[in-house]
């Protein structure tokens, strides 16, 4: 932990609160007036550790007098508790000190009301319902604040309500800390300010995940000295090299930085390797004086030291979105590898404090209006729409923490994507319009398919028609969260589409006799559930039968329900129609396969049976060809993909695959690669279930096996 929070953590007194806060800034009139306020006007109010109240605010104005000294910041981080836990309203503080601290106080006091009503406060609070609260809550404190300012103050004091969590119970902490891990650590991050977000994440982390952090924490303990002592030796050897070669020591600055716990566990998980084969535990970081110094650093190291390149980035030249600048490079020396990350003090300070080093220090308004408005527009990005929390986790571990590749557009305009990127990915990087009527692509001038994965460096050009074109088949294969979430939306909205005009098709089939096109003559509610829900197919009949006695008497009524809906079944597919079918046939352009979402036409007394996405199929639809109402006869087949630790003994992966195969889990594919001198091994399995659910298949998993990830893979066509 940061020596400053573990002694905020230590103080438990309104005097030991004040002292802290002196410490850090020159307390004005002002902050007098307001620290003696907010004591009165909390008196009687107790934490449940049982110390005064207002010792929490003077704590997080300390906090966040960190990251501004700006006196109004200081004065709103007192105040922001005082509206909602006490009498005094508003008004009376605009009229005390003033609009500015009085507008801050109010975003406050809206993201505690937003909170209130719409996290989850009852019994039912499972992993996913708590996530996905958390979601929405996150959701609506972006939309509702308009100057980053109080979000700072806002993680100032879920930092401190972090510090002092031990006091309330299992259920609460692990509660307040997955939120804390799915609401404010992606904002601290995107604000760019990592001493926050590093200290937010492994304090989540120890309540979530209390053994994974204690076994770090003690490998960090038991071989930090000497690793430490390796450190001190080749940053000595640095100071050499650098100082003979033109730079002055007493202007430049190396130390050595572990890394924090929370992202030594995500590597872990994300490579799915042990502890100790973290290259970049530790690294040794250079701060020098400006931008070109950087670069001469990087020169000096590499012709001394053999580099490795794959592991070289830029982002001096190419910054993050956050504004992060480092180069990050690796090298060997003495038969170790050794992390080196270079950056300017002017750099240090940004990747530090984020947004909040670029904020004037002294008072005033001038602060908020060069902070709001187009800050905001990016940190809206934070949105997620996800449905569940294993979608959650894998897309936040996928942006915030996997390497990156940077590539360019043809007038060098630059792009920072995840490794395994592709040029459809780029493309809705560009702009969604992009990605959705994107052809196809040239990569350093050669053309190539949209599903080419890039390399840093690459020039992509996106070539585009007219048309959007939904490529729905290929959402497990883009490796951006943009991209998936784009074609989720498309793919959605061409559902539903596809639904409609077959219900549409489906009851123009059944009344063909007697209309033309009986849905224009009767509207239909929800016709999209006609194609996929049997009991409303019948029921909208019901419907448009009765609607016809009207119009036409009772012999007409009396003929049409002669024409009664029958079922025909063929193999695993039943067909639900008034005419007779005699055969099936599966057309040759799609090959739907067992479980696909398949739609059926009609042709004289034979149905042909297309996969629902087929373009043929689509055409077809939308012509007003015949169609009958068709589904498989059981259960489709649901396809899986987990990542799972074994004990590196003789049998293990046997058990595994006897314990899969117990529950009726077919494996399709494995993945295993032996590491000798390891306790454990991973192993990437691939199966089919009939069982839907993946929280129901993780859990059957979770009995007998070390789970450490798993995924729902839906099944993909390319077309």
């Amino acid at each position: 932990m940061n020596p400053f929070f573990k002694d905020i953590q230590s103080v438990n007194t309104i005097d030991g609160a004040i002292n802290k806060l002196k410490q850090q800034i020159d307390i004005s009139d002002k902050l007098y007036e307001i620290i003696n306020f907010i004591i009165e006007a909390h008196e009687g109010q107790f934490r449940k550790s049982g110390e005064p109240y207002s010792v929490h605010p003077i704590l997080v104005a300390t906090v966040t007098s960190k990251f501004s000294q700006d006196e109004d910041v200081i004065a709103t981080a007192l105040l922001h508790d005082v509206v909602e836990d006490t009498p005094y309203t508003l008004e009376y503080v605009e009229e005390r000190w003033g609009k500015n601290v009085s507008n801050m106080v109010k975003g406050l006091t809206k993201v505690s009301d937003i909170r209130e009503e719409n996290f989850i406060t009852s019994k039912d609070s499972s992993d996913s319902k708590i996530v996905q609260a958390a979601l929405t809550f996150r959701k609506m404190l972006i939309t509702s604040i308009d100057d980053p300012r109080v979000l700072i103050v806002k993680l100032c004091d879920r930092l401190h309500n972090m510090l002092t969590l031990a006091v309330l119970p299992p259920h609460k902490q692990r509660r307040i800390a997955e939120e804390t891990l799915v609401v404010y650590v992606p904002i601290a991050n995107r604000l760019g300010i990592s001493t926050l977000k590093n200290e937010l994440e492994d304090l989540a982390f120890f309540y979530i995940y209390p053994e994974e952090y204690k076994k770090i924490d003690l490998f960090l303990k038991e071989n930090e000295q000497s690793m430490q002592l390796s450190f001190n030796n080749f940053i000595t050897v640095t100071k050499t090299l650098l100082e003979k070669n033109g730079f002055d020591i007493n202007k430049i600055k190396i130390y050595s930085r572990i890394k924090h716990h929370y992202s030594i566990y995500l590597k872990m998980q994300r490579k799915g390797i042990t502890i100790d084969e973290v290259l970049d535990l530790f690294a040794i970081r250079i701060l020098v004086e400006n931008d070109i110094d950087c670069y001469k650093a990087l020169g000096h190291l590499h012709l001394e030291f053999k580099p490795l390149v794959s592991r070289f980035k830029d982002y001096v030249a190419t910054p993050k979105e956050n504004g992060y600048q480092t180069i990050h490079t690796t090298v060997f020396y003495n038969s170790k590898i050794y992390e080196i990350q270079i950056r300017s003090f002017d750099m240090n300070k940004v990747a530090e404090y984020g947004i909040a080093a670029h904020w004037a220090y002294k008072n005033g308004d001038q602060t908020s209006t060069n902070v709001s408005g187009t800050n905001l527009n990016w940190l809206k990005s934070l949105e997620f729409s996800n449905d569940n929390i294993e979608e959650f986790y894998n897309e936040t571990k996928e942006n915030l923490f996997n390497d990156e590749i940077i590539v360019y557009s043809p007038k060098g305009e630059v792009f920072i994507l995840p490794i395994g990127s592709t040029a459809y990915d780029f493309a809705f990087e560009v702009h969604s319009n992009v990605g959705k009527k994107a052809l196809y692509c040239y990569i350093n001038k050669i053309k190539k398919p949209l599903l080419t994965v890039l390399r840093s460096t690459d020039i992509v050009q996106i070539v585009t028609g007219e048309e959007i074109s939904v490529r729905c088949s290929w959402i497990d294969m883009v490796r951006t969260t943009k991209a998936k979430k784009q074609l989720r939306i498309l793919c959605t909205q061409k559902q539903k589409e596809i639904d409609e005009l077959s219900g549409r098709n489906i009851l123009n089939t059944v009344f063909s006799r007697y209309y033309e096109n009986i849905i224009e003559v009767h509207k239909v509610d929800n016709l999209y559930k006609v194609a996929q829900v049997l009991s409303y197919f019948k029921h909208a009949k019901l419907l448009l039968e009765k609607k016809i006695a009207r119009e036409k008497g009772f012999m007409a009524r009396f003929k049409i329900l002669t024409s009664k809906i029958k079922e025909f079944k063929f193999d695993n597919i039943l067909i639900h129609s008034n005419f007779n079918i005699n055969s099936i046939s599966f057309d040759h352009c799609c090959h739907p396969k067992f479980g696909d979402d398949i739609v059926a036409f009609r042709n004289s007394n034979e149905a042909v049976v297309h996969h629902k996405m087929c373009d043929k199929a689509y055409n077809k639809i939308k012509a007003n060809h015949q169609m009958l109402f068709c589904t498989w006869t059981k259960n489709s087949v649901f396809k899986y993909k987990i990542l799972i630790s074994i004990p590196n003994t003789r049998g293990e992966l046997a058990k595994v695959f006897n314990y899969l195969s117990k529950n009726e889990f077919y494996i399709l594919f494995v993945s295993f690669g032996r590491q000798k001198h390891s306790l454990s091994q991973y192993c990437d399995i691939e199966f089919e279930s009939n069982i839907s659910s993946l929280d129901e298949v993780k859990k059957i998993v979770e009995k007998e096996i070390k789970l450490i990830e798993i995924l729902s893979k839906k099944d993909a066509y390319n077309k």
